[in-house]
């Protein structure tokens, strides 16, 4: 009973690797898309997001059943839990390569702003966190889990800098404003991401060790302090 148990853990976990792959796939595609101005590549980010979504749903159904089935206690509860938030966190980074596809297909009717350097440098950074975030999971590895919360950092720091370069664009020309806003909320859209792997990084370091670190990290960056 206990071997089946665990046979049934390892599917899931097996499931949120592929999900991970799709969702990370979808926002390569989805910059991809804006930086080269390819329709049907938005496209395909569509049609990933429907696998994503039947994902999501197949994954919360068994995690559901196995709570009412097995009633695990201590590590395995927790383990479960957290599988149920990571499957959410992935979900949601799909929604984001989404919203950038949508984004990708409206400025490709106008002209192109400038050319684009650092969106696709935080769309590298973001997806290597989600990448590193679920590698931790699947090794029981808090120490990476730790460094995917700290590399949240670096991707603020892109976020805030594409938001000054742009809004001297707007500044500077009126009508450039649109495009500006439309580039502004893909880096959002990209630092979104970046906070779905630290979620799913501070999941693994609460399965590993048992603890929250969500305030501790705030209050380390400067963020959180009450």
């Amino acid at each position: 009973m206990e071997r089946h148990f665990d046979e049934e853990l390892k599917n899931l976990k097996q499931k949120l690797l592929q999900m991970a792959d799709t969702a990370q796939g979808m926002i390569g595609l989805a910059v991809k898309a804006l930086a080269e101005r390819k329709e049907p590549l938005a496209s395909e980010v569509f049609t990933l997001e429907e696998k994503v979504n039947r994902t999501e749903i197949e994954i919360e159904e068994e995690v559901l059943r196995l709570l009412a089935v097995r009633q695990p206690a201590a590590r395995d509860l927790r383990l479960l839990t957290a599988i149920l938030k990571i499957n959410n966190d992935l979900e949601r980074v799909a929604d984001q390569a989404v919203n950038i596809s949508e984004i990708a297909i409206l400025l490709m009717k106008e002209p192109p702003l400038k050319p684009l350097i650092d969106i696709p440098k935080m769309a590298v950074l973001a997806q290597k966190m989600i990448k590193n975030s679920l590698d931790a999971f699947v090794r029981h590895d808090a120490g990476l889990a730790n460094e995917v919360c700290l590399d949240d950092d670096d991707v603020d720091r892109i976020n805030d800098q594409i938001f000054r370069e742009l809004l001297t664009y707007m500044m500077e020309d009126p009508k450039s404003i649109t495009r500006a806003v439309d580039l502004i909320l893909v880096s959002r859209n990209l630092e979104r991401v970046a906070d779905h792997a630290t979620n799913i990084s501070e999941d693994v370091i609460f399965i590993e060790e048992g603890k929250n670190i969500k305030h501790h990290l705030q209050e380390r960056s400067g963020a959180g302090s009450k």
